[in-house]
């Protein structure tokens, strides 16, 4: 099953995506059995390229459209979300654009606290400010406090036209400032999943043999000196890389020129293919073979509001026929995916009319496309640059699930992460389709005189507090204002199913409880 454009969580090509080279370091705890398949679970950082020589070229160092961007930062404890991890710094090389503006990787700039240029050829350094960022593109903008900074490098332009046989020029530089050119082959243009794991994107992959740089967390991939892509992870093993490419950069960047950036359209559904002549009887299938089946919709998405309904098989959306295996022909680059008309081809706002057949009948129906804000998800698929929330109550630590506490797991969280939630997580919109709430969990325990009996409780789900339904954080810390007899009552999915808490002991014990563990607030809830 693929998921189209709006995911809930769920997909089949999920897996441990190694990109940049960043320092930040990593937690890792043990491992739980899971059923789920991991995509790419070889592909190791760029930073940890191999040392072997490759086809390149070092160029004398000119005026080039590159600098050096410096990042340093510190990312939020998910575990102890009181605090924060240790600092890191990353060192990449940024694309300079028209309007005095520079392009990177959104991974680059998370949870930053300052950014710098650098010219590569004086060393001549300046704060800089990220304008607009898109995790789930993977792409940001960035923009010198110094509007003279870039004075002097010719601008990049965008090269719209690659096809799979084209050669592209991956560019890094060494520590002089001289340019080193390695150059690569497109094999295959195709949709893939990119590190924050949302819908599909157009994607380039390049066969190409690099070795590693100090900058080179963000390289850009070039042709005929015009911009066709940035690195968006590398594998040393098979020396293939995939490139965010250019359509998708410059759709990117003509959201970015409006006053309220709206990010990629979204359709809402889920799609298997119709190869099995089974599941076409078995849909009612009539004329020839083609199209997706739908499999699921997320509510009060486009194709929710439009009408889909699981069952329906789609076959074509706009002008553009789909084959059994969920491809169109594309003018440019052949049979490819066509989650590609609604990333790339279409933007927030547009109508796309979708012809699907429902039980052998042809039907329209015109989806108004709109873009799923991660603050729309029962469990967000990322919460970055910003402090998560949480609620200390006599030892027991509350937070709500999202999937960045789940990466608190690793590379492999899917498989490492507690099961209940990693599946919470991929059959959300199932579990919780009335949507407009959050899953609000118990992750671990603080030894305290109040919690004795309850130290070795984690990984619970919470239902209710003093009989009221708990749909969020801040619900939780309301109803614990209202004890029921003097006790506070915790119910849970999973066992022991109840937790009572004398709330007395609770509140006269909270200032020692705080200064014991240095916590410097016992709750975050905004």
């Amino acid at each position: 099953m693929r998921r189209f454009c709006s995911d809930n969580g769920r997909a089949t090509l999920r897996g441990a995506v190694g990109f940049g080279g960043s320092t930040e370091s990593r937690r890792t705890t043990r491992g739980r059995s899971c059923i789920f398949a991991i995509f790419f679970a070889f592909i190791l950082p760029f930073g940890a390229f191999a040392a072997q020589k490759g086809p390149e070229t070092i160029v004398k160092q000119k005026e080039l459209s590159l600098v050096r961007v410096n990042v340093t930062g510190q990312p939020y404890d998910y575990v102890r979300p009181w605090q924060k991890k240790a600092p890191f710094s990353k060192r990449a090389l940024g694309a300079v654009l028209p309007q005095g503006r520079v392009l990177v990787t959104a991974d680059l700039v998370a949870n930053q606290n300052y950014v710098e240029l650098e010219r590569a050829e004086s060393g001549e350094k300046t704060a800089a400010n990220v304008v607009v960022v898109d995790y789930e593109a993977n792409l940001a903008l960035l923009e010198p406090t110094e509007k003279k900074f870039l004075d002097g490098l010719t601008p990049l332009q965008l090269a719209l036209d690659t096809v799979v046989g084209d050669r592209l020029a991956a560019w890094q530089l060494e520590s002089t400032g001289a340019l080193v050119v390695t150059e690569g082959l497109v094999t295959t243009i195709q949709m893939t999943r990119y590190p924050a794991d949302l819908g599909q994107f157009l994607t380039y992959r390049v066969s190409i043999s690099m070795q590693y740089r100090d900058n080179s967390y963000t390289v850009p991939l070039v042709k005929n000196n015009k911009l066709a892509g940035l690195l968006l992870r590398y594998d040393s093993r098979t020396q293939v890389l995939d490139a965010i490419p250019a359509p998708i950069i410059a759709h990117f960047l003509k959201d970015a020129e409006t006053q309220h950036y709206r990010g990629f359209a979204a359709a809402g559904f889920s799609f298997f293919p119709t190869r099995d002549p089974q599941l076409r009887r078995f849909a009612g299938q009539t004329g020839k073979a083609a199209g997706v089946y739908v499999t699921s919709i997320e509510p009060n998405t486009p194709a929710a509001k439009a009408g889909l309904q699981v069952g329906d098989i789609v076959v074509a959306v706009g002008n553009n026929e789909i084959d059994q295996n969920g491809n169109y022909v594309d003018p440019l680059y052949g049979k490819i995916e066509f989650t590609n008309l609604i990333t790339a081809r279409a933007s927030v706002g547009d109508t796309l009319s979708v012809h699907i057949q429902r039980e052998g009948k042809p039907m329209q129906l015109d989806f108004v496309l709109d873009h799923h804000d991660v603050n729309d998800y029962v469990i967000p698929p990322y919460n970055i640059d910003k402090p998560p929330l949480y609620f200390v109550l006599g030892g027991l630590i509350f937070e709500e699930l999202s999937r960045q506490y789940l990466r608190e797991w690793g590379a492999n969280w899917i498989k490492d992460a507690p099961q209940r939630f990693v599946y919470q997580d991929r059959f959300q919109s199932e579990l919780y389709p009335e949507g407009k709430r959050r899953v609000v969990i118990l992750t671990q325990v603080l030894p305290a005189n109040a919690t004795i009996g309850y130290d070795e409780l984690a990984y619970l789900t919470i239902k209710k507090v003093n009989g009221k339904e708990v749909k969020s954080l801040a619900d939780l810390a309301e109803a614990v204002k209202q004890p029921l007899n003097g006790f506070i009552k915790i119910e849970t999915e999973e066992d022991p199913k109840q937790i009572a808490l004398e709330a007395a002991q609770v509140a006269s014990e909270a200032d020692a409880l705080q200064k014991n563990y240095g916590l410097p607030a016992l709750q975050r809830l905004e």
